[in-house]
């Protein structure tokens, strides 16, 4: 009887097996992407790009500097001391954005001027003496870089009052920045501003032309309603 041999496997058998378990784990994840975070099981797609506006850690981008629209707000109050409203400026592209919110006030137009003093104090003299009266502490209308013409830097549009004595009014202006009038006063005046339109009754009649009161407060009358700009 002829010795037995014993068959060996054939390296040609076991190549095809493995290439078909290879073949296997492939199909399984052939859905997937190879990840580029190490140690990440099962593999995970990390490419796509984080949502628009969005940092590392999800935050916002403008929540990563300062915040589009940041400003201050303005407290005014009467020579008494009584609230009468409040007032925001907001920075909006190259100018500033200003929103009054008054009460308590005659009906009618009232000029609104930001002033060179942050001084809002009743019965006050001007920086200059002279007699005193209602916020006089906080000197004339606000003129920057050596500006001297009228309207001044810091006139804004008249603020119309309804009959309930409320207004409000938003406006632009980039005749000043948020810098310029830190630490200056807001003020509003008991009449309307005529904003340098000088009536020509000042030259018709025999006058010398516009007089002081006229250029430095367009006719506006007193201050009724004060707040420091802070």
């Amino acid at each position: 009887m002829a010795p037995s041999t014993s068959r060996r496997p054939s390296w040609r058998t076991v190549t095809p097996v493995l290439a078909v378990a290879a073949f296997g784990l492939v199909a399984c994840t052939n859905s997937q992407e190879s990840s580029d975070v190490t140690g990440t099981t099962p593999p995970v797609w990390t490419s796509s790009p984080a949502p628009a506006g969005e940092g590392e850690h999800g935050e916002h981008a403008e929540e990563q500097g300062t915040p589009a629209g940041s400003g201050t707000e303005v407290e005014l109050k009467t020579p008494s001391g009584a609230s009468a409203g409040t007032a925001n400026f907001t920075v909006d592209g190259n100018h500033l954005k200003v929103t009054v919110d008054a009460t308590g006030l005659t009906p009618g137009f009232h000029g609104l001027h930001i002033h060179q003093d942050g001084k809002c104090e009743a019965n006050s003299a001007p920086p200059a003496g002279g007699a005193p009266g209602d916020f006089l502490s906080a000197g004339g209308h606000l003129q920057v870089g050596g500006a001297t013409g009228h309207p001044a830097s810091g006139d804004l549009t008249s603020l119309q009052v309804r009959e309930d004595g409320h207004g409000h009014l938003v406006t632009t202006t980039d005749t000043v920045t948020m810098t310029d009038i830190q630490g200056k006063a807001l003020i509003i005046h008991a009449g309307a501003d005529n904003f340098a339109n000088i009536p020509e009754r000042y030259t018709r009649e025999g006058g010398a032309g516009p007089d002081q009161n006229t250029m430095s407060t367009g006719d506006a009358g007193g201050r009724v309603a004060c707040g420091v700009i802070g």
